[in-house]
Order: structure tokens, then C-alpha cells, then sequence
């Protein structure tokens, strides 16, 4: 796959119902999933292509991952064949464990969710320690199951195979699991993202993009979801600093502000 320079845009002006607008561009490029945390892209494709940004340009990775994530715990991937991988000078080392989907959102600990629908988080030290083989990583089992799982700094959020929402409050760097079970919470989607800044962002089943309002230190869950309104359909979306990335139904990458 072949990306261009992203100075090449199409700008779309679209609704952020009731509240504001976002004005998206067409990112030159495909992808089947993106995240963004602390300032940074990465992405991959339907050949499993591991791309980042650098300034206007795309640029490939050696290696080939099915999921990537960004964030304080640095960059971790899961393969194919839901081995794990951290990103550690530039070269992916694997990290003992199998997962499908992974986050790295959370305060320096990671989460995701095996093939089976369990659940697992890595504590801090664990995350920041950890260096290649020799290296502890004693994954954290969190009761319950969930297709999706996405941590940020106040809060983990995930979606089970109904498309169910739930919140996990009080989780730390040092107990990733928190000391809370989990609250169900009003909605139907079929992924969902944390932000490092704690926003959250979610696609249901149909491709339409929601965001949580009124979430606070003091109360985590928010206050409702709102459809964001989107005059295209999307499979993936990752929020930092201000920029929305979208992957579209077709692949395409959007940047909305």
C-alpha cells in the first residue's frame, strides 16, 4: 500500500450536533485501524502493514501487526496470531501473552482482551520494565468478558459481544484492575476508545460515531452520548489532542478537528 503526503486533502465541513463543528480532511492512505495517544499515530492496515505518522508523512514499520496501540505504556501491537509485541528501539520484541485487541491508554498500564473474550491489564511497573525476554509480565485476569476494551486515565470502558457498554472506575498504574466492579452503562456499540485526556468516543453497529458528555474525576460514567453526526459511516476511531481519526467503513483515514 502506497500513502501520499497528507497535503493533499479534501476538507468537509460536518455537524457535531448540538454542540459544534468538526471540520474533517481526507488523510491520503488506507486503514483498517488507527489510535493516537500522546501526540502520536500508528495504524494498520488490511495486510496487517503497521504504519505511523511523522510530521505530513506516513511511514512504514518493519513487522506486521493486526492491532496497534499508543500511549503512556509506550507502543505494544498484537499479531496474527495474538502474540504481543512492545515497541523497544525501534524493534518489536513479543511480550508473553495472547491477546486480540490491546491499549495502552491507560496511566503507564496496558489492557486488552484474548480470543476468548477475557479480559487482562499489566500494572506499571511491569509496562515500563519490561525490556525483552527475561522480563516479567504478570497479566492481571479481570473478571468478566468483553470483545473491546480501552483504558484512560481516570477509567476503563469496554463493549462485550451484545455491544453492551461497561465502566471500570478507579483503576491505578499499580492496580490496573481497580478495586471496583463494573457498571453498566445506557448505549449499544460495537468498539470504543478512551482518550489520554479521558474522552470517549464509540462506533455502533450501523457505522454512526458517539462521544460521552460530562465526564468528570468525580463522576467517571459522564452524563450521556451524543451522535456525532458524521456524513460517512466508521469502523474505527481513536481521539487525541484535539483530532478525531476515523477509519470509514472503505478504510479511508480522516482527521476531524
Amino acid at each position: 500500500m502506497a500513502f501520499l503526503s497528507i497535503p493533499a486533502l479534501v476538507s468537509v465541513i460536518l455537524i457535531f450536533r448540538g454542540v459544534s463543528a468538526f471540520e474533517c480532511r481526507v488523510v491520503p492512505g488506507k486503514l483498517r485501524q488507527i489510535d493516537a495517544g500522546i501526540g502520536q499515530v500508528f495504524g494498520v492496515n488490511d495486510t496487517n502493514g503497521i504504519y505511523t505518522l511523522y510530521g505530513d508523512t506516513w511511514t512504514q514499520l518493519p513487522g506486521q501487526l493486526k492491532h496497534v496501540t499508543v500511549g503512556p505504556a509506550g507502543v505494544w501491537g498484537t499479531a496474527s496470531n495474538n502474540q504481543i509485541y512492545k515497541l523497544i528501539g525501534g524493534q518489536w520484541v513479543q511480550v508473553p501473552g495472547l491477546l486480540k485487541q490491546i491499549d495502552a491508554g491507560g496511566d503507564q498500564f496496558v489492557a486488552g482482551v484474548n480470543m476468548f473474550d477475557h479480559i487482562f491489564c499489566l500494572g506499571k511497573d511491569a509496562t515500563v520494565g519490561f525490556e525483552g525476554p527475561g522480563s516479567p509480565a504478570p497479566w492481571v485476569n479481570i473478571p468478566g468478558g468483553l470483545k473491546y476494551y480501552s483504558c484512560g486515565p481516570i477509567s476503563c470502558w469496554g463493549v462485550n459481544v451484545h455491544d453492551q457498554i461497561f465502566i471500570r472506575k478507579k483503576v491505578t498504574p499499580t492496580s490496573c484492575a481497580g478495586p471496583v466492579d463494573w457498571e453498566h452503562v445506557e448505549g449499544s456499540l460495537s468498539m470504543i476508545e478512551v482518550s489520554t485526556d479521558g474522552d470517549v468516543y464509540g462506533v455502533n453497529y450501523i457505522g454512526d460515531t458517539y462521544v460521552r458528555h460530562g465526564i468528570t474525576h468525580s463522576n467517571p460514567t459522564g452524563t450521556g452520548w451524543s451522535n456525532i453526526g458524521l456524513c460517512f459511516k466508521s469502523k474505527h476511531v481513536s481521539y487525541d489532542l484535539g483530532h478525531l481519526w476515523v477509519i470509514t467503513t472503505n478504510g479511508s483515514i480522516m482527521d476531524c478537528v
